[in-house]
């Protein structure tokens, strides 16, 4: 039997509880980012490369579920049980508090860095990234875990929460454009790829789901072989899904219809 080629990862040690989230940044003139959410209330900054520590985000008490960093990566923005942060990555502190009435769990900054996307409770928010005001405050049919805006038109988002169902909403107008549904456990994370042809979403049922936009987008790819619950999805590019090996196409198990009939 042929022996499998082991890689040995680099470690990188800081937290003290458990890490949550990561989020690579783009590429950058000073190269590319990695940073990390974690139950201990600290996100940390690190070189994308090397895994070398540059700075830790001081300022939450509770527990920080997502993070991310804008195409620069010059500012960072992160969810917690107490509020949203947007970070200047430069100086590592508080540049605005996003003051919500329930537990952010989710944070996104958008591709053209004019939107921060947040969830929190039931509602889906999007804040404007240089002023700091409340753009659009959207209620949402169950209680939402993670949100993410079309990166290419930013005309629509889609949400992802405890009913399993991967809902797509009308940016402007709020209206509910449509729903997809493949997960057998909440939905715990969904992120668009780089270009919006596609978004993926991550379950507690263990898989990562790849599902087109636009004309067929009644099919979604399955990727199983996790060991346990999906709590975050990042950059899930086009290309990937035609080079995963052994996936599943799998038609939706229902349409909007059908869950109107059931309700």
């Amino acid at each position: 039997m042929d022996k499998k080629k082991v890689i040995a990862p680099l470690v990188c040690h800081g937290h003290s509880r458990p890490v949550v989230d990561l989020f690579y940044s783009p590429i950058t003139p000073d190269g590319f980012f990695l940073v990390s959410a974690s139950k201990d209330s600290t996100p940390m900054l690190r070189n994308g490369e090397t895994g070398d520590w540059i700075g830790t985000f001081q300022g939450h008490k509770g527990a920080v579920w997502s993070c991310c960093l804008d195409k620069h990566a010059l500012r960072a923005a992160s969810a917690s049980a107490d509020f949203s942060a947007l970070w200047d990555v430069r100086t590592g502190t508080i540049v605005r508090t996003l003051e919500t009435k329930s537990s952010v769990t989710s944070a996104e900054v958008s591709q053209d860095g004019r939107y921060i996307t947040t969830a929190d409770g039931s509602t889906v928010k999007f804040w404007d990234a240089n002023h700091f005001g409340l753009v659009k405050s959207y209620d949402m049919p169950c209680i939402v875990e993670s949100a993410s805006l079309e990166p290419k038109y930013g005309n629509k988002f889609i949400a992802s929460g405890e009913d399993m169902w991967i809902h797509v909403f009308d940016f402007h107008t709020g209206a509910e454009i449509g729903c997809n549904k493949g997960h057998h456990g909440p939905v715990h994370c969904v992120r668009f790829s780089p270009g919006g042809e596609s978004y993926a979403s991550g379950s507690e049922d263990g898989t990562i789901r790849i599902w087109q936009t636009g004309p067929q987008n009644n099919t979604n790819q399955e990727t199983s072989g996790t060991n346990g619950p999906i709590q975050n999805v990042k950059d899930a590019a086009d290309e990937v899904a035609r080079q995963i090996e052994n996936v599943h196409i799998a038609e939706e198990d229902k349409n909007v219809s059908e869950k109107a009939q059931a309700g």
